[in-house]
């Protein structure tokens, strides 16, 4: 059996389904093909999906603040309905703690304040003031709790943060990337779920389309990449990787659930709080609950798992970010088997997406993008649907990156940014901070 379209995109989480949209806006008849049964039921279901408008690049930074506009006004960006609702963007602010290690945020500062972003600087009063159960001791370097010393001050305290106030978080990923769905369903967009990619025929240096897991093929001349952990098999069966310098990788990573100490509304007075002291993210979550991720130290393992059969029981290192949390936060009670999630992330070696074409014509990447991509969805979709247009209609990107202008801010994005031949950025804070 044969179908046909215009550009199919393999992938239907935060960032497929976003893409999908931006295609199908632009005219083309979109097809998405997802080998699990609903849109976001991937990496993208289990995103802490934090949106924060800092990054470690100007470019980065600058997509970043140009999609909060879209989450700030996730009707009219959609626009179209979806039966279940919409997804809510909670902007509480995010909280981030000066370091030595971060360089106390002089060079991330200077960046957000290039492109306008709103910040404000906090003492160590403002911080005790919001967070009352906080202890601001210092306990860099971060540990594993096997480790001499673990839980130990280890002299000084925080004496201050960043606080930026255009930003907060997604209670409900999967539901936005349904929201997204059904956003392009109404722009003319399809989607096919329960399908596994088997093979990409390329001829004469062009795709060709797909061939599906029940022996359907697909013709289409482009073909999108947002597989997510999959990526990298995905473009080995395009024969894409051929002249990548920037590869990816599927990396397991583990958040846990932690209760909030008595007395505190983490509704009311919850923040999103990135504190590189301890090695720990934190946003809110329902029930009176924190959500508490890794901001990968050395200490903690980066396991390269297989994306179809990896291990999604929490191990001791959840039990280690509760405990690192529970540092800054005395009162915290963990539990011996807190609850959480354990899924993949796909990494870039610099932990800065791929938003490119390929050497095969017709085959374009969005990828390496879990873990700190989610805010970007919007953006992402209007930025490889300008990519494609640009060189489907001859433009030659990789000598002559797209120049590719925001919709809600002055600023200009340098795509070369996110190529697959660029060298490793070390301006990345190669950690999932981006």
């Amino acid at each position: 059996m044969t179908d046909s379209c215009d550009a199919i995109v393999i992938g239907a989480g935060i960032i497929g389904a976003a893409v999908g949209l931006e295609l199908a806006r632009s005219g083309r008849r979109v097809l998405n093909v997802d080998r699990l049964p609903a849109a976001g039921y991937g990496s993208t279901g289990s995103s802490c999906a934090i949106i924060r408008v800092h990054y470690s690049t100007l470019d980065g930074t600058a997509l970043a603040y140009d999609s909060y506009f879209d989450w700030k006004r996730w009707a009219e960006y959609l626009g179209a309905a979806d039966e279940r609702g919409l997804a809510e963007f909670r902007e509480c602010g995010c909280l981030v703690m000066k370091t030595e290690q971060n360089g106390r945020l002089a060079r991330v500062v200077d960046t957000v304040s290039r492109l306008g972003i709103p910040v404000e600087h906090w003492d160590a009063g403002q911080i005790r003031a919001a967070l009352p159960i906080w202890d601001l001791q210092h306990f860099w370097p971060a540990k594993r709790m096997d480790e001499p010393g673990f839980g130990e001050p280890t002299g000084g305290a925080l004496d201050g943060a960043v606080f930026f106030p255009t930003a907060g978080y997604v209670g409900d990923p999967q539901l936005a990337s349904h929201n997204l769905q059904r956003a392009a369903e109404a722009a003319g967009g399809r989607f096919l779920f329960n399908r596994t990619v088997t093979a990409i025929p390329v001829e004469r240096g062009r795709v060709q389309g797909v061939v599906l897991d029940d022996g359907t093929r697909i013709a289409a001349p482009v073909v999108v990449n947002v597989a997510g952990p999959h990526s990298g098999r995905i473009n080995t069966l395009a024969g894409a990787e051929r002249d990548m310098t920037i590869t990816t990788r599927p990396v397991r990573q583990e958040v846990v659930h932690v209760a909030a100490p008595g007395g505190f509304d983490v509704a009311r007075s919850g923040l999103v709080v990135s504190d590189g002291d301890i090695a720990c993210y934190i946003r809110p979550e329902t029930g009176n609950h924190f959500l508490v991720g890794s901001e990968d130290p050395e200490c903690d393992p980066r396991e390269v798992a297989d994306p179809d059969g990896f291990d999604r029981s929490l191990s001791d290192q959840a039990v280690t970010q509760a405990m690192r949390f529970a540092q800054r936060v005395p009162s915290l009670a963990v539990p011996p088997r807190p609850k959480g999630v354990a899924d993949l992330y796909d990494v870039s070696d610099d932990w800065i997406p791929i938003y490119d074409r390929s050497c095969v014509d017709g085959f374009y990447m969005a990828i390496g993008t879990s873990g700190n991509q989610f805010k970007n969805a919007p953006v992402a979709g209007r930025l490889m649907a300008a990519l494609i247009d640009h060189v489907e209609a001859g433009g030659d990107h990789d000598a002559d990156p797209l120049r590719f202008r925001l919709r809600h801010i002055d600023h200009a994005v340098d795509t070369a940014t996110f190529s697959r031949r660029r060298a490793v950025n070390a301006a990345s804070t190669f950690s999932v901070l981006g």
